[in-house]
């Protein structure tokens, strides 16, 4: 084999070496002070779960009827679980990446009938509130996107709860928030934008699982 023929084959093999390594480490809890299944926080009485890494599971989750709440401990399954918990919601499409959870098609304020909830662009003339579900989209390492709760709302930045944020990050994080000419943007990288519950869900009795 010449030395040009070994160099493109190595120049080859280095991007699949690069994936194979980053899907092994992101499945290795990196953190001593944590184990997976550890309850590390808790938004309105449902509880926040540590995962390890990233891409950790521990099987699917389902309701005692059921439902599918998503896999155990990514953080698709804590917004599922808190919204089913909390106010007995159920989506009709149980399943998806969290990026899905984002329909970019949809004009703003209009239903996402595979979540069952009203959804607002990021930039768009709603402001978030508490208990929205907000989306993030895909990045370069984080192909699958993340969806979180919003815990509260401030004047110029909002607090959101989180499960599966990595093996050394936190349940809960600030972002910024800003209002210009009527539009409301969320100042972190891939936010598309947030889900929320349509009035008459939010007076439902709460499920227990």
């Amino acid at each position: 084999m010449t030395k040009r023929r070994l160099a493109l084959l190595i120049a080859g093999l280095l991007p699949v070496l690069a994936l194979a390594s980053y899907a092994a480490v992101t499945r290795i809890n990196l953190n001593p002070h944590h184990a997976v299944g550890e309850q590390l926080d808790a938004l309105n009485g449902v509880a926040i779960y540590y995962n390890g890494g990233v891409n950790t599971v521990q099987g699917r989750h389902l309701s005692k009827d059921g439902y599918n709440l998503g896999l155990r401990y990514q953080c698709v399954e804590f917004v599922k679980r808190y919204y089913f918990e909390r106010y007995n919601h159920r989506m009709p499409d149980t399943y998806g990446h969290a990026k899905d959870f984002f329909d970019p098609r949809l004009n703003e304020g209009e239903l996402n009938t595979l979540r069952a909830m009203l959804q607002f662009h990021n930039g768009g003339s709603t402001a978030p509130q508490a208990d929205d579900l907000l989306v993030f989209g895909p990045s370069l390492l984080n192909r699958y996107g993340h969806v979180a709760v919003i815990a509260s709302v401030g004047a110029a930045s909002l607090e959101i709860a989180q499960q599966n944020p990595g093996p050394f990050g936190n349940a809960r994080e600030n972002l910024a928030l800003t209002q210009q000419a009527g539009r409301w943007t969320i100042q972190a990288p891939e936010v598309l934008g947030w889900l929320r519950l349509p009035p008459a869900a939010t007076t439902a009795e709460p499920s227990n699982l």
